[in-house]
């Protein structure tokens, strides 16, 4: 009985000492975050991609990091301590423990979490019960790097229920959980950034850049219904939905008041908005128009002939 209580005093001692240790190198991760967030902030003050009007660009902030505190609060409470336990408990096991070299294992679980992802994000904008919302993170009209952080917190309780399923099948522990998604962060951060840099095309050929995902961002579903990786572009250019272009706008349709109380709202509506008037053409033809140049693969200048189609 001795033994046994012992064992048992160890084992809960191990698992502690383990949490610990998680959090600390959690901690180590969120100071270079927080140092790599105020550098890409400082860049786009002084060198922005494209200049924004100053109080746009303070409500477009205040939204983001009010809703970012809001999840922060939520999620502390469920997402983040129920991965690292996941982590923690299924880590021994998994498919990526018939895996001895760790570089393996750590790449092969980076690519499967960023794989994820990119299917999770282009099924946010495939399905409307995802798509309202995810249509919070686009409803920001001045793209900067805190957009990052414009999610609706159903949103992120999605993202994790995918991830534990993944942390499970795979077995990924506490170590790599923390480093895949201190990369993710910082590349989510860096790609919403308003900045331009030399080489950045050269650089998208691998992973999604400012210029790549500023299309996603796009007004126009036709533009915003591609570049949907995380981190790597080889998956939009195997899978066919990477473009590069220059977005028409910013921004959703209709987009709500830019608080944080609004955006939370603006997630329990399924609703997607028209425009409207188009070019020119008179509302009765809007509709059917917008319809038509809502769907991938039209081509917005044969406004006439799309709503012959549409109609």
């Amino acid at each position: 009985m001795l033994n046994e209580l012992n064992f048992s005093i160890t084992l809960l001692q191990s698992y502690l000492i383990g949490f610990l240790n998680m959090l600390a190198g959690g901690k180590a991760a969120m100071c270079v975050l927080l140092v790599c967030f105020a550098l890409l902030v400082i860049v786009e003050l002084f060198h922005p991609r494209e200049k924004r009007p100053a109080k746009p660009l303070r409500q477009s902030y205040l939204a983001n990091i009010e809703l970012f505190v809001f999840n922060s609060v939520i999620m502390s409470l469920l997402s983040v301590p129920s991965l690292l336990a996941l982590a923690e408990r299924y880590g021994g096991n998994g498919l990526l423990n018939a895996i001895s070299n760790p570089v393996w294992k750590a790449l092969l679980s980076f690519l499967a979490i960023d794989l994820l992802l990119y299917c999770l994000h282009k099924a946010s904008h495939r399905f409307d019960c995802l798509w309202m919302f995810h249509k919070v993170h686009h409803n920001d009209p001045c793209l900067n790097v805190s957009t990052a952080f414009r999610i609706h917190f159903l949103e992120i309780a999605i993202i994790s229920l995918m991830k534990a399923m993944m942390i499970i099948v795979l077995g990924i522990d506490g170590a790599l959980l923390l480093a895949n998604e201190a990369v993710i962060v910082f590349f989510t951060m860096l790609h919403h950034a308003n900045i331009s840099f030399r080489g950045e095309q050269l650089l998208g050929r691998f992973i999604i850049t400012p210029y790549l995902h500023r299309v996603h961002h796009s007004i126009r579903r036709n533009e915003h219904d591609c570049n949907y990786g995380a981190v790597l572009s080889i998956w939009d250019r195997l899978f066919g939905t990477l473009a590069a272009l220059k977005p028409a706008a910013i921004g959703v349709s209709g987009s709500t008041e830019q608080d944080v109380l609004s955006l939370i709202k603006c997630g329990f509506s399924m609703k997607r908005k028209a425009s409207g008037q188009i070019d020119g053409l008179d509302p009765a033809n809007a509709k059917p128009v917008y319809f038509k140049t809502e769907k991938p693969g039209c081509h917005p200048s044969n406004k006439r002939w799309d709503w012959l189609e549409a109609k």
